[in-house]
């Protein structure tokens, strides 16, 4: 509340007193803030000095360009500068016809500039427009490099376009007209909860920037997600296993069994009742079995990928076999526990055993030639500073991995986030999927470097083969019916890379499904939901393209079509089934413990 005094305005009482309740608060903060940062413990060697090398490099690369070829950098000098040039007389053309507006050409839309502000305001429109040459300039000047190794070549890519990311006028208070129009109406309220959601944040993580994405106060495991009903029936250093509570009275004679990433939890297949694919499955009559793998500390340093198929598969597979009485069950391996189901299905084959009847892949990769968007994450150097990590905590953090992913998509899970928080000092939103995207998991250390260097690097799974229990384990050993689902638009396991190692699978009884979307969003894809749809091809020897060019395209879910095909290998329909047996009792209901545990490194 203001007053007004001749042409002066003179806050209120109640203005200035909570001017100045805001200025103490903001000095607090600030004191916080500097108590966070200088007991800052990260260290992260892997974005240390080979990144600066090359830039150097690639600073050589682009002067060696501008000597022997000076007219392609001539251009690109001349077209920047007459970009600005032209914005600027624009500009100032408006401002001599006495008008504070944007020119007539507000330039091209971007989701970022949504705020109407953008294109009317001229001093917001020149600020845009600017950007968005300064960003063109930058792209096409790393695309015209030509004196690089491929891979350096790529790496510069990503960080350039992480460059001009970071630098967009919406990350910064002074060029932010949401940020500016809400700190006004709030009589700069919303920047002080901004500054306490930012210290909140650096302290959670010990002075790493996390944003949080996520209302963590809004969810409780096995309350308002995690919640279908269940046991957990066996547990060992690795692994609970839970056997989920029949909701029919009759279910397949073979039992399911599903192994998540144990990147991150797996109640990603259980986030609530209208989207969890564990639910559906129990509807559908089936008996299944999840894997909840345990969050490592420390002292799983030397846990490596041989105990996790050890005492996580063919421990899971064993106890599943003896609770039902089945001598086989069926299979489903999500991501990296995916790529794990492979090489497991290979040890069985070696070794005679014909525990797995049929294997599901969610948005596996077995073959890893074309590492995609990864490649700036797997070149030497970077895996030689994650190594050092790795050495002094002995487990990879979940900051990283966490870290690494955001910046693939930063737009969508840093800055706009951050802009939210701390600019807006909003709430982050109570959404489960980006709760359980924040609940991250430790990686044992051993295991880390072998996927990294062996699977990841040297592609040895399709490569020759990749030794583990003392046997070369190929993709040409598996050999069971199998069914794989990739992403559309999965930046983390390209539709394109899962179809290439199926491809190389042993099977004769493949079934291969493209659904729209990503990583996550394809996969938790309910029918009721009815929002994306999904591409299927019988023939399998096709390459990608011509996969795609002659798929056919399906309105709704994947779910219905892949549960009809497992359930033509999931045996008659028996009695439904108690969670555990005389010998293996209930140790807990589901969610279980070790989902419960949090990363703390």
């Amino acid at each position: 509340m203001t007053t007004h005094s001749g042409d002066d305005v003179v806050p209120s009482g109640e203005t200035l007193e909570r001017m100045t309740e805001n200025l103490q608060k903001v000095e607090e903060l600030s004191e916080r803030l500097q108590r966070v940062l200088t007991n800052r413990q990260t260290h992260n060697p892997a974005l240390d000095g080979p990144n600066q090398e090359l830039f150097g490099r690639a600073a050589q690369a682009y002067w060696a360009e501008a000597v022997n070829n000076p007219a392609k950098v001539f251009e690109h000098q001349m077209t920047y500068w007459a970009d600005t040039m032209k914005q600027f007389v624009q500009a100032q053309q408006e401002l001599a016809k006495g008008k504070l507006t944007a020119p007539e050409d507000p330039g091209p839309k971007d989701r970022r500039f949504a705020n109407p502000l953008w294109d009317t305001h001229p001093y917001f429109n020149y600020v845009k427009k600017q950007y968005l040459i300064n960003a063109e300039a930058l792209t096409t000047a790393v695309q015209d490099v030509t004196d690089l190794d491929p891979s350096e070549k790529n790496r510069l890519t990503y960080f350039a376009r992480q460059i001009v990311d970071l630098m967009s006028p919406t990350n910064f208070l002074a060029t932010n007209p949401d940020a500016l129009e809400k700190a006004l109406e709030t009589e700069g309220q919303s920047l002080v909860q901004g500054l306490e959601n930012l210290i909140h944040d650096l302290e959670a993580n010990k002075g790493e920037l996390v944003v949080k994405l996520a209302d963590e106060t809004a969810f409780e495991l096995g309350r308002n997600i995690a919640t279908t009903p269940g046991k957990v029936v066996f547990r060992n250093r690795m692994m609970e296993l839970i056997q989920y509570t029949a909701t029919t009275d009759e279910v397949h004679k073979t039992p399911l069994v599903i192994f998540p990433p144990w990147i991150n939890k797996y109640y990603i297949l259980d986030l609530k009742a209208q989207n969890s694919l564990v639910k559906w499955l129990v509807d559908q009559g089936h008996t299944v079995f999840v894997v909840s793998w345990v969050n490592p500390d420390p002292t799983y340093r030397d846990i490596g990928m041989e105990d996790y198929i050890e005492d996580g598969y063919l421990t899971a597979i064993a106890e599943i076999k003896a609770i039902t009485g089945e001598k086989q069950v069926n299979a489903i391996g999500y991501c990296i526990a995916g790529t794990t189901l492979a090489l497991t299905l290979s040890l069985l084959k070696q070794n005679g055993d014909k525990s797995v009847k049929s294997a599901t892949f969610f948005t596996a990769l077995t073959d890893f030639s074309d590492q995609g968007e990864f490649a700036p994450f797997l070149t030497n150097d970077f895996i030689d500073g994650i190594e050092e990590e790795i050495e002094d905590k002995g487990v990879l953090p979940s900051v990283i991995m966490a870290r690494t992913f955001s910046f693939l998509r930063s737009n969508d899970l840093i800055y706009g986030p951050a802009i939210k928080s701390y600019m807006m000092g909003e709430t982050p939103p109570a959404f489960d999927l980006l709760y359980w995207n924040g609940d991250g998991a430790n990686l044992p250390g051993k295991m880390s470097m072998q996927y990294l260097r062996g699977l990841c690097q040297r592609d040895e799974l399709a490569q020759g083969g990749f030794d583990l229990l003392g046997h070369k384990l190929t993709l040409g050993d598996v050999d069971v019916p199998l069914c794989a689902i990739a992403c559309e638009t999965d930046h983390i396991a390209a539709w394109k890379d899962s179809y290439r190692g199926i491809q190389q699978m042993g099977s004769k009884d493949k079934t291969f499904i493209m659904t729209q979307s990503g990583h996550i969003a394809g996969i938790v894809n309910p029918p009721t939901r009815n929002k994306y749809g999904h591409y299927t091809n019988p023939d399998l020897k096709l390459d990608y393209a011509d996969w795609l060019a002659g798929a056919d395209f399906h309105e709704g879910s994947w779910w219905p079509r892949w549960e009809s095909w497992l359930k033509k290998r999931a045996g008659k329909m028996i009695p439904a089934r108690i969670p555990g047996d005389s010998s293996h009792p209930v140790l807990c209901d589901a969610p279980g413990t070790y989902v419960a545990k949090k990363a703390t490194l």
